[in-house]
């Protein structure tokens, strides 16, 4: 079928809006029209010089719709169905039996080369060459992208589909991380390094936990007026020179329980871990980092330190979650949302990375 995509074909080149070609969707696959479809920090790694993606290659990788088609064997989605698409997974692994899907094995192989697993393009453009499009097992930088039974969530049809797709990577990934990675309870303390999306679900997150102390942590300064009307009781500006010892004074003392970095900065990390309590536990999430160096005797008196990808949640269930506690004006998750049409991709892409815009959306 003819679908438009942007194009991305040199990590130092624009985003260009080209029509192609999509095959039908496969055994296990589904085709959704695109209404909706978040940026994420992640898609920025398709500007990493010598990076992961093959190019060329449609990015995107929180994409929302409505079924248009599916593969033979598909089950428990039909034609017409709303859904969001969130990250892949095997399905048949120890660790995806045991519901972590986000720590699945084959992770990398299936949501990050954005390459065909068999080899075998799906994608060609108007000369008949590939466009990779597996990145996140989505590809929803288009006007439709082809996702599988594994990654494809359907929801409920009265609410904002053209919303909805930064559930299932950004938003989700903040969310669950505090909720079920972290399980911060009512009356906890936490500290979020980083007032993004991520971030910024994580506060909203903890306010929906109960927490009794949230504090927020970034550059931004309206970012943080952002987080203080989201849920924040405490905000830190980023640059302060010691940030440990102002989470410990805001905590009373002692430390903070927990602790979520969405920045993969490590003297931030550091200062992270350095505020915790010594039972503290602080999360990992952010992207990009090589190393981190930490205080072992902070750890040795019982500190955690634990990487989290989505959450650890399972997309089926957790999505419809978070569209409840919207409905509900718990988690309004919306106000960090800006939409662009899909032709004003580039403008988006610079926005967000000069932190005008939380979450752009963008509109096919």
């Amino acid at each position: 079928m003819r679908i438009d995509a942007a194009v991305l074909r040199a990590a130092d080149a624009p985003y260009a809006i080209e029509p192609l070609e999509l095959a039908d969707p496969g055994p296990g696959e589904v085709v959704v029209k695109i209404a909706g479809a978040g940026m994420c920090h992640t898609d920025l790694v398709g500007r990493a010089p010598g990076g992961p993606i093959a190019l060329p290659v449609i990015l995107g990788h929180e994409g929302s719709g409505v079924v248009d088609a599916v593969g033979p064997g598909v089950t428990g989605l039909a034609v017409g169905d709303p859904v969001v698409m969130s990250f892949d997974s095997c399905g048949t692994c120890g660790t995806c039996r045991a519901s972590r899907p986000g720590n699945c094995p084959r992770l990398p192989e299936l949501n990050m080369a954005a390459a065909p697993l068999d080899g075998v393009p799906r994608v060609t453009d108007a000369e008949g060459g590939p466009v990779h499009n597996r990145w996140f097992g989505q590809s929803s930088f288009a006007t439709h992208a082809l996702g599988t039974v594994r990654n494809v969530v359907p929801v409920r049809r009265d609410v904002p589909l053209e919303l909805l797709g930064p559930l299932g990577c950004g938003v989700q990934t903040g969310a669950a991380s505090v909720l079920i990675s972290l399980g911060v309870r009512a009356g906890d303390g936490i500290a979020v390094f980083g007032a993004g999306a991520v971030g910024l679900s994580a506060v909203m997150a903890a306010r929906v936990a109960g927490a009794t102390t949230i504090v927020a942590v970034d550059l931004n300064e309206s970012r943080l007026d952002l987080a203080r009307e989201l849920g924040a009781t405490h905000v830190l500006d980023g640059a302060d020179d010691d940030l440990a010892a102002r989470v410990r004074e805001i905590s009373g003392g002692e430390g903070i329980q927990f602790a979520l970095d969405t920045t993969a900065v490590p003297d931030v990390v550091a200062a992270a871990v350095a505020g915790l309590r010594t039972t503290g536990v602080c999360g990992l999430v952010g992207v990009g980092a090589q190393e981190y160096r930490l205080d072992a005797n902070l750890l040795l008196m019982g500190r955690t330190v634990k990487g989290i990808i989505e959450g650890d949640a399972v997309p089926h269930t957790f999505i419809p979650k978070m569209i409840e506690l919207w409905r509900q004006g718990r988690f309004p998750f919306d106000r960090l949302i800006r939409t662009y049409p899909l032709g004003e991709i580039n403008r988006a892409e610079a926005d967000a990375v000069a932190g005008k815009t939380v979450k752009p959306v963008l509109i096919p």
